[in-house]
């Protein structure tokens, strides 16, 4: 690769919802990583409980069951979307899934994968949690910053 082609794809990738890639072919290695937050850890966020009766936009991302965050208790924050692709609950077809609803996870553990690109990102808990509900299902696409699962604070 030369220069040209090394700055061609620094472009690309600064304008692309990727948060890292990295290249190598014949004996040449290229990484990238965007040092962004919102792109490197899963955002947080405490959305007010009347949140399902506002109207939004048609073009807005909704989550996959648009009337369970107004039945949630006042004190459940929501894990948003760090990236638009595919939400997978499990490492593989035949594995069971990271958390369920109810499961109490710690601090860095993983709660499902995002592949955006065909890079499988780990989608971890900012902070120990309670697994409220699972707000979008196996295999679905999903948005920036659209809230991935309902979890209280341990």
């Amino acid at each position: 690769m030369d220069t040209r082609q090394i700055k061609a794809l620094m472009k690309d990738f600064d304008e692309s919802n990727l948060s890292r890639l990295k290249i190598e072919k014949e004996g040449f290695s290229v990484e990238f990583e965007k040092a962004t937050v919102a792109t490197t850890a899963p955002v947080m966020q405490q959305l007010p409980s009347n949140t399902a009766q506002t109207t939004a936009p048609a073009a807005a991302p909704v989550p996959a069951q648009s009337d369970a965050p107004a039945a949630l208790p006042d004190n459940c924050e929501y894990i948003l979307s760090p990236m638009v692709g595919t939400f997978y609950e499990a490492p593989s077809p035949d594995s069971p899934p990271f958390v369920k609803v109810g499961d109490i996870v710690k601090k860095g553990q993983t709660l499902a994968i995002l592949e955006a690109m065909k890079i499988m990102n780990e989608l971890e808990a900012d902070f120990d949690c309670k697994i409220v509900e699972i707000l979008v299902k196996n295999g679905q696409a999903v948005e920036y910053d659209m809230p991935l699962f309902a979890v209280e604070r341990v």
